[in-house]
């Protein structure tokens, strides 16, 4: 299993958590990025400006974001992810169901990177609500 972050630092701008290895590509090699954890990064940064996009077009002052994402590969080759998972951890003081349309959007309509992926690969997504002053809301899509 493979298991990424990014963090979003301002605007449409998000860097590599720093958990996450730095994006310099190298198969094999531990601790330097593959190209299927390229393509990670690529399917977060994608979803991740887009619910980042749609919040702020709507008004809503978020603090801070980050997207985590786990996949499974195929054991044969071509060794392709048969399933990927993303959580955004969202701390704003926002309605669960307006995360819930702002990934729903990013999934149906803007992520060009999720939507050149071949459409038998399984993508459930989910998320936290922190609010900066009262308790946390949970909720996942497993579509």
């Amino acid at each position: 299993m493979m298991s990424l972050a990014l963090d979003w630092q301002s605007g449409l701008q998000f860097v590599n958590a720093p958990t996450s290895p730095a994006i310099v590509l190298h198969s094999g090699t531990p601790g330097v990025t593959s190209p299927p954890e390229a393509l990670a990064y690529a399917v977060m940064g994608c979803m991740a400006m887009d619910v980042i996009h749609v919040l702020e077009k709507g008004r809503h002052d978020v603090k801070a974001m980050r997207v985590s994402f786990e996949g499974d590969r195929a054991v044969d080759h071509p060794r392709r992810f048969v399933s990927m998972s993303l959580h955004f951890d969202v701390t704003a003081e926002v309605e669960p169901s307006v995360v819930a349309r702002a990934i729903e959007l990013s999934r149906m309509t803007y992520c060009s990177v999720w939507n050149t992926i071949r459409p038998d690969v399984d993508l459930r997504t989910s998320f936290d609500i922190r609010r900066i002053a009262s308790a946390d809301i949970t909720d996942t899509d497993a579509v």
